[in-house]
């Protein structure tokens, strides 16, 4: 991005991967651009549209089996995402949109193929993965506690290619042990919530990434503290391990 353009956000596919509020991932990510005075263009391409190549950031959300299978068709039919990629875009996916990026996922009683942006692979598990998500970020990432809600009947295998983004707490995320997967450029979360309103740092992370920024100026995140809080609060009354470091206050790391 150039200190004279927009931010250009683009949310993949709506019509198809649109589940638990993801759409509020693109709403975050704009709205905390908007305050530290970055302007931005958001975008939502829908399955009769071609993908733009020379966004900064693609976001894909969570979908059924049916949605999920079709918008991975589609995708690799278009390219976009892939050329977009290569140009060093910024991908943050949520959950049928975090299988869809590795080279395979399951729906529907069969593997069907990704879009093999990154080293991971999805197939069923034994059972479904339904409820809160939580665990500690990658240190590399110095993030706070991740949080979310999950819904999902697949498990995810990272590659060398891909580190997990947490170690799981509470929940199942990739498979019991750790949760979704990241590299610069790049982060997959099981995460709905939105993830980005339970987890703001990780919203200024993809910021710093797409903006080149080392650091960005701090906003006034007491209503996303209120709402990590009462979820982990819940958690920990129902004797579930919660980790310390519940708050989204403290250092956020520039990889």
């Amino acid at each position: 991005m150039s200190t004279e353009s927009a931010l250009r956000i683009v949310w993949v596919y709506p019509d198809l991967l649109s589940t638990y509020g993801d759409r509020g991932n693109l709403l975050i990510l704009a709205q905390r651009a908007r305050l530290r005075g970055v302007p931005v263009q958001t975008e939502e391409v829908r399955t009769d549209q071609a993908i733009p190549t020379g966004a900064d950031v693609y976001l894909l959300a969570g979908g059924e089996d049916a949605p999920q299978t079709l918008a991975a068709e589609r995708m690799l039919a278009d390219g976009g995402l892939r050329r977009a990629v290569e140009h060093g875009a910024i991908v943050f996916a949520v959950c049928a949109g975090y299988q869809l990026v590795g080279s395979t996922f399951a729906a529907r009683g069969r593997q069907y193929a990704g879009l093999d942006l990154y080293d991971l692979s999805s197939d069923r598990g034994p059972s479904r993965a339904v409820g809160e998500l939580a665990g500690p970020v990658d240190p590399e990432l110095a993030l706070p506690l991740l949080t979310g809600f999950e819904n999902h009947g697949g498990r995810t295998h990272l590659g060398p290619g891909v580190r997990p983004l947490a170690t799981v707490s509470v929940g199942v995320g990739n498979d019991g042990q750790t949760e979704g997967a990241w590299t610069k450029g790049f982060i997959g979360t099981y995460a709905h919530g939105p993830a980005l309103s339970r987890n703001p740092a990780l919203a200024d992370l993809v910021l710093r990434w797409a903006t080149g920024r080392d650091s960005l100026e701090p906003l006034d995140d007491t209503w996303h503290d209120k709402l990590r809080n009462e979820r982990l609060t819940a958690l920990a009354a129902r004797g579930k391990n919660v980790p310390p470091g519940r708050r989204q206050s403290g250092p956020v790391a520039t990889s």
